[in-house]
C-alpha cells in the first residue's frame, strides 16, 4: 500500500480509499476483476482527521458489517471509540490485500473514444470503469456571514474541533444542532464549559426504548433496508438532517432541553450578523418541539411493532418537556456574552469539479439508481441514502458495492451475482 508509479491503464480505477472504496475492491477481487485504488491520503483519513477526541459512533458496533468482516469485538452493543474506528478499516484493508495507492490525488477525470483519462498527482493512467467512493461531504461549510464576526473571535469548522483544550477560555458557541454540533457541544459542557448552541431542524432518536436500542428496534422493523424509492420524501430524504443522539459512556439521548436546564444556553437559527451583534429567528420552541415530536414517533413506532409482534417487552415512557425558553433571544452580542470561539456545525460542500462527465443533475448531485450512473462505466458508492438509510454507514455500504460491481461485472461479461439478480 505505498505510492508507486502508476500504470497506463487499468480495467477499474476506485476513486478512495474509506470503507465504501475498500468493500467495491473486495467484490471486484471476488469477481477476478483488476483493479486500484487511488487515496489522496491514507485509508480511513478522515475517521482519523475529522473527528473529535471523545468520537464514537452512534450505531452499535454490530452494524458494523464490512463484506466478510463484521464488527470482531466483544461488545457488539456497544460504541466504537474514533481509535477503534480507525483499526477496523484499517484492518479491513490489510485482510483484503486491497491494492491502495496511498498519496495518490485524482485531480481529473474525463473520458474519450470510450476509455476513461484519468490526471493524478503522480501522473496521468486511464480505465475502462470508474467508481467513486469519495462520499458527499468534501469541503468543510463555512457561511460567508461568519466574515462579520470580529476578529478576535477565534473560528474553527467542526471537523477541525479535537477537545475543548485546543479553545482559548471563555464561552463556546457551537452553530448547528446537528449530529456533531449536538455532540460537541456536550463535549464541551461535560468539559465545564460555558456553551451556547444555535439550533436549526435536525430531529432526535431515543438511545433506548423498551429494553433495546432503538437502533435494534429499527432494524427489526426494517428501516434501515428501506430503498429510497419507496422513502415518502423519495431521492428527498437525502437533504436530510442525521437525528442527534450518541454512544458517548454507553450511549444516551441527547437532550437539548436538559442541557439548558443546566445551564446551556440555546438560540433558534442564526439569520444575520450586524454591528449590534448575532441574530436568531425566533423558533427555537419550533425546533425543539420538532425534534421532541421525531422522537415520540419513533417510540410509537416501536410501540406500534411490539404490540403487533406480541413482544414482551418493558413498558415505555414517551419523552415529556423538562425545560422550556422563558423568551427567546433574537440579538446576542458575543463579545459581552463571553464567548471567546465559535465551532461552526454547519456541515459541508460537495465538490464535483474534478469529475468532468455528464453524470450530475441540476443541483450538482451525481444522478444515478444505486450508484449506477447514466454514463455506462461511472459510479457512485458511500454516499448518505445511496439506496437506503444504511448506505452512508458500515451497515449497508457493502451491500451498495456488491450490486455496484455485480452491474460492473455483467458489463464486461461476467455472469451476474445473486445480489444484482435480487436487488429491487
Amino acid at each position: 500500500m505505498t505510492k508507486t508509479l502508476l500504470a497506463a491503464h487499468y480495467p477499474v480505477v476506485v476513486v478512495g480509499g474509506g470503507q465504501a472504496g475498500l468493500s467495491a475492491s473486495w467484490h471486484l477481487t471476488r469477481q477476478g476483476i483488476e483493479h486500484v485504488i487511488f487515496e489522496k491520503h491514507s485509508i480511513a483519513h478522515t475517521w482519523k482527521t475529522q473527528r473529535w477526541d471523545a468520537f464514537c459512533l452512534v450505531t452499535p458496533n454490530w452494524q458494523c458489517q464490512l463484506p466478510d468482516f463484521p464488527y470482531p469485538g466483544g461488545d457488539p452493543h456497544g460504541f466504537m471509540v474514533k481509535d477503534d474506528i480507525v483499526a477496523y478499516v484499517e484492518e479491513f484493508a490489510r485482510r483484503i490485500d486491497a491494492p491502495v495507492r496511498q498519496g495518490v490525488a485524482v485531480l481529473r477525470i474525463s473520458r474519450s473514444h470510450d476509455v476513461f483519462h484519468l490526471e493524478t498527482s503522480v501522473g496521468k493512467t486511464t480505465a475502462d470503469a470508474i467508481i467513486l467512493a469519495v462520499s458527499a461531504y468534501h469541503v468543510p461549510n463555512v457561511p460567508r456571514i461568519a466574515e462579520r464576526l470580529p476578529q478576535d473571535l477565534a473560528q474553527i469548522h467542526s471537523s477541525q474541533y479535537r477537545n475543548s483544550g485546543q479553545l482559548p477560555e471563555g464561552a463556546v458557541m457551537v452553530v448547528g444542532s446537528g449530529q456533531s454540533g449536538c455532540q460537541i457541544a456536550e463535549d464541551l459542557h461535560l468539559a465545564g464549559r460555558q456553551v451556547h448552541l444555535v439550533t436549526g431542524s435536525a430531529p432526535r432518536c431515543p438511545r433506548f426504548y423498551r429494553g433495546r436500542d432503538a437502533v435494534d428496534w429499527l432494524s427489526d422493523l426494517g428501516q434501515y433496508d428501506l430503498p429510497v424509492e419507496q422513502h415518502s420524501l423519495k431521492e428527498q430524504v437525502r437533504k436530510n438532517a442525521n437525528h442527534y443522539l450518541t454512544g458517548r459512556d454507553g450511549g444516551r439521548d441527547i437532550d437539548l432541553r436538559q442541557f439548558a436546564k443546566d445551564g446551556m444556553k440555546l438560540y433558534g437559527r442564526l439569520t444575520d450578523i450586524s454591528n449590534d451583534g448575532m441574530h436568531f429567528k425566533d423558533d427555537l420552541v419550533k425546533n425543539l418541539d420538532a425534534a421532541d415530536a421525531v422522537y415520540n414517533g419513533i417510540c410509537a413506532l416501536i410501540d406500534r411493532h411490539i404490540e403487533a409482534a406480541g413482544i414482551d417487552a418493558p413498558v415505555g415512557a414517551h419523552y415529556q418537556s423538562v425545560w422550556q425558553p422563558d423568551s427567546q433571544l433574537e440579538i446576542l452580542d458575543a463579545i459581552a456574552a463571553g464567548i471567546t470561539s465559535i465551532i461552526w456545525s454547519t456541515g459541508f460542500r460537495s465538490d464535483w469539479s474534478f469529475v468532468e462527465l455528464p453524470i450530475f443533475d441540476g443541483s450538482g448531485y451525481p444522478a444515478h439508481r444505486r450508484g449506477i450512473t447514466s454514463m455506462q462505466g461511472v459510479y457512485v458508492l458511500g454516499m448518505p441514502w445511496l439506496w437506503t438509510w444504511g448506505s452512508g454507514r458500515f451497515l449497508g455500504v457493502g451491500k451498495d458495492a456488491e450490486y455496484v460491481v455485480a452491474h460492473l461485472a455483467e458489463q464486461r461479461g461476467i455472469s451476474a451475482t445473486p445480489a444484482l439478480k435480487e436487488a429491487v
